[in-house]
């Protein structure tokens, strides 16, 4: 099912002052695949370690497919990859258009407020380029840094658990409330 968005997107590069975010292609299967053999990386994640360069290109491909973008994670020091973030689930409803946010990250990199960064600035483009109202989460109950890091994004948590797993949102009107204040 394609999802069309209220404006027609293209998924740049996004350059941060440590980073870029580059759309993941079929020549990344290398380093997707070293990723996401980490099983520390995967515990959180719907996926399994990979095992072999043809489950990344697999992973790759779907969110090539998929209506929304995955993009890479890299240093602008030494182009070194470090993780993926990205929209996927598109949806429409009633003329709200919403998105599920997705990222992981190198286990080396974790604590250092990178993710924050990086979901700052697609949470941005998310709402101004693709044009989206809401912008989802899930996350496993257990997961308490994702929880942090949603809350530190001013994302609101849905007071029950669905399909085991904590639901955040973000609407486009109480982020522009939040930058207000």
């Amino acid at each position: 099912m394609t999802v069309l968005l209220p404006k027609e997107t293209e998924f740049p590069l996004i350059e941060m002052n440590n980073f870029y975010l580059k759309v993941l292609t079929l020549a990344d299967a290398e380093v997707i695949n070293n990723h996401f053999s980490d099983e520390h990386i995967t515990k959180y994640l719907d996926i399994e370690p990979c095992k072999d360069i043809e489950q990344a290109v697999t992973i790759i491909q779907y969110h090539m497919e998929d209506a929304g973008c995955r993009w890479g994670i890299f240093t602008k020091e030494d182009d070194t990859f470090i993780g993926t973030c990205g929209f996927h689930y598109l949806r429409n409803s009633n003329n709200i258009f919403t998105a599920e946010i997705g990222f992981d990250l190198s286990r080396d990199q974790w604590g250092k407020g990178i993710m924050f960064e990086v979901l700052q600035q697609i949470i941005a483009f998310g709402f101004t380029q693709m044009g989206l109202d809401v912008i989802d989460a899930t996350v496993e109950q257990a997961n308490e840094r994702s929880q942090k890091l949603m809350n530190k994004l001013g994302f609101q948590r849905a007071s029950e658990l669905r399909e085991n797993l904590v639901y955040y949102y973000l609407s486009r009107e109480k982020k522009r409330i939040n930058k207000i204040r």
